[in-house]
């Protein structure tokens, strides 16, 4: 059984900083690629930050030069966001895909920016 956990989130002022961690439990074998989700009341869930299998990393324009996407070689998944804006809040899922197709998600963890 596999299990994804986001933490790290919470209520920060435009321009500061968090950082998102993503827990795993149990063992993905053949991983495509890994990365980080947002979803804002009334959106469609968007791609933040990917890692490829080849250890490329990608960001969408919107959080291109702010965010960053990184891994501990093993089972935690993280995602440094800086500068933050208004328009990031959202709700940060982090997501694993096999090589066969399946995805793996976590539950979620909320990032509200506001003054």
């Amino acid at each position: 059984q596999v299990q994804l956990v986001e933490s790290g989130g919470g209520l920060v002022q435009p321009g500061g900083s968090l950082r998102l961690s993503c827990a795993a439990s149990g063992i993905i074998f053949r991983i495509n690629a890994m990365g980080w989700y947002r979803q804002a009341p009334g959106k469609e869930r968007e791609l933040v930050a990917v890692i490829s299998s080849g250890g490329v990393r990608e960001y969408p324009d919107s959080v291109k030069g702010r965010f960053t996407i990184s891994s501990n070689g093993k089972n935690t998944m993280y995602l440094q966001m800086n500068s933050l804006k208004p328009e990031d809040t959202a709700v940060y899922y982090c997501n694993v895909s096999s090589e066969n197709n399946r995805n793996y998600w976590g539950q979620g963890t909320q990032v509200t920016v506001s003054s």
